[in-house]
């Protein structure tokens, strides 16, 4: 297991901050005041539902742009995690305050990002880099964000509203399922690593990048 820790591909990141791939997380997140601005003040359904399109097509194109430019870096690593977590659950709770979603689904996403945060101190105090994306978690993650934005246009005046409710609820059930799934395997990664390596005495930690 140490060795598995040890060697993956981290290393071929870069510290570059301007990239095409971190514009693209930087304006995702720009868009999440909008997005809520959108959806509980103006009620602007299709608006918001235009901005969780575009942030579900941005979300797959960092990857796949970071891979393709040779665009990888530390920043990035950090950075689109963060802005998918971040995005997933102002939704939720978004949608939460307008009915569109229930209580006990909003809870149990949101909890499971909440265990993984809490786990995050495991490999600080080993000075090692957070866990690799897995990439079916991304694919979750972006079977969210593609449910999302069909529960809004179920809520929305239009003919198609029916199927927007249920093709939402099928990809929300399925993207909720991986979601779960792979956060015990990230917390799993997380205990296996606190079993196999030792902590780092505090005086001699690096400081974090």
């Amino acid at each position: 297991m140490q060795q598995a820790v040890t060697t993956e591909p981290a290393d071929s990141r870069t510290d570059r901050i301007l990239t095409v791939p971190n514009a693209l997380s930087v304006l995702r997140l720009i868009g999440v005041p909008v997005f809520l601005w959108l959806l509980l003040i103006e009620r602007a359904d299709g608006w918001a539902f235009a901005l969780l399109i575009a942030s579900g097509v941005s979300d797959f194109l960092d990857g796949k742009l970071a891979r393709l430019l040779d665009q990888s870096s530390r920043l990035g690593a950090l950075l689109d995690p963060f802005v998918d977590r971040l995005y997933v659950i102002t939704t939720l709770l978004g949608f939460l305050v307008r009915g569109i979603l229930p209580w006990p689904v909003v809870v149990i996403l949101i909890a499971r990002d909440a265990v993984l945060t809490a786990v995050l101190p495991i490999y600080r105090r080993r000075n090692l880099p957070p866990p690799e994306v897995i990439y079916l978690g991304k694919a979750a993650t972006f079977a969210l964000m593609s449910a999302l934005p069909w529960l809004l246009a179920g809520q929305m005046d239009w003919a198609a509203a029916g199927f927007g409710r249920a093709f939402g609820w099928a990809l929300l059930i399925w993207g909720a399922t991986v979601y779960v799934w792979t956060g015990v395997l990230y917390l799993g990664k997380a205990l296996a690593v606190a079993r196999a390596i030792p902590a780092v005495p505090h005086n001699s930690r690096q400081p974090i990048q």
